[in-house]
């Protein structure tokens, strides 16, 4: 199992050098999402400023952009970063997607399963000069001219990780992906009953096998450096798990538990905007389920033993700001 960190910046400009810290605390990978800023500019600057670590998008949208605009930036990180990019890309809720953005929305697991066998397609003509020549049943791209074609790079097999929840998505990442990104919204039990054995059916589906794909998992966190900072944040996460059970997308996770009538309370509470309350309905049951907690000296020795066997790469839902205590995280990990 390998240790990531991700960032959350309030600037671009910041990814840089919090990229250079993570590398020197000795983390295998730096995520960067899409929230408020590009993940693919501060990438191409976390590239600049590291050597050795993984970068990648956790996640990038990928049905607000084309496939071929999605291969014209994986290619250049792949290239800038000397073979260290991983592109993870999402598929985000029908309402962003045609209300923030104004696209159209389509099956999402299904049109993502499209969209990553077309970016290989282009790359592959670019690599090889072999004929651009896809047909899924969302994309059909044809036209690529030498103007048009970037160089051969030297690490051209650029590792796609998909978002996924629920069992097709999971099932998709299984057929066609390098990785799955799991939302931190998960329990142990999830992703043993439900989100494994729907990866391993899309790989057999494929001829690939479980271990084809690695499970990239984001885990909710209190930590601190005494146990009352440890109980502070922990409770605080009680209004983060309410949040995200108030989505319909997300209530397999809490059926599997015998959670149902929850998720219903809170999804009710979001409608009318009880914001404050919903926090009240997650329970410590709940939050035993949901959320590691320990100090600085053993979250990370807590979290590799909770996670192995389920998961290949496990990070914190924390941003990483540099902190020395960061690298006592993953020192005890290591241990």
């Amino acid at each position: 199992m390998k240790v990531d960190a991700e960032i959350a910046v309030a600037s671009p400009g910041e990814a840089a050098a919090l990229a250079g810290k993570a590398e020197e605390d000795g983390f295998d990978c730096l995520w960067i999402n899409e929230t408020k800023h590009d993940p693919f500019v501060q990438i191409a600057l976390a590239a600049g400023s590291t050597r050795k670590i993984a970068l990648g998008t956790s996640i990038a949208l990928a049905f607000t952009r084309s496939p071929t605009t999605l291969a014209y930036t994986a290619w250049d990180l792949q290239d800038v970063s000397k073979g260290r990019f991983i592109l993870g890309l999402g598929s985000q809720v029908k309402g962003h997607i045609e209300r923030r953005f104004g696209m159209r929305w389509e099956p999402p697991a299904p049109k993502m399963k499209d969209v990553v066998l077309a970016l290989r397609a282009v790359w592959e003509s670019w690599q090889t000069g072999t004929r651009l020549d896809y047909n899924g049943r969302f994309f059909h791209l044809d036209l690529m001219t030498p103007f048009f074609t970037p160089n051969p790079i030297e690490h051209p097999t650029i590792p796609v990780y998909i978002a996924a929840v629920n069992e097709g998505m999971c099932k998709v990442g299984g057929m066609v992906a390098e990785g799955i990104h799991v939302h931190p919204f998960h329990t142990a039990k999830y992703l043993r009953e439900v989100v494994r054995p729907a990866i391993a059916e899309g790989a057999s589906k494929a001829s690939r096998k479980i271990e084809d794909i690695q499970v990239a998992a984001s885990v909710f966190a209190a930590v601190g450096g005494s146990e009352s900072e440890v109980e502070a944040v922990k409770e605080a996460m009680r209004q983060q798990i309410a949040f995200y059970g108030s989505t319909r997308s997300y209530k397999k996770v809490l059926e599997l538990h015998g959670w149902g009538d929850v998720g219903e309370r809170l999804h009710s509470q979001s409608l009318k905007g009880e914001w404050a309350a919903m926090g009240r309905e997650v329970t410590d049951d709940m939050l035993d389920e949901f959320v590691v907690r320990g100090n600085w000296s053993e979250i990370g020795s807590i979290v590799a033993k909770k996670y192995a066997g389920l998961v290949d790469r496990i990070r914190m839902y924390l941003p990483f700001d540099g902190d020395d205590n960061w690298k006592t995280l993953v020192n005890g990990f290591r241990a």
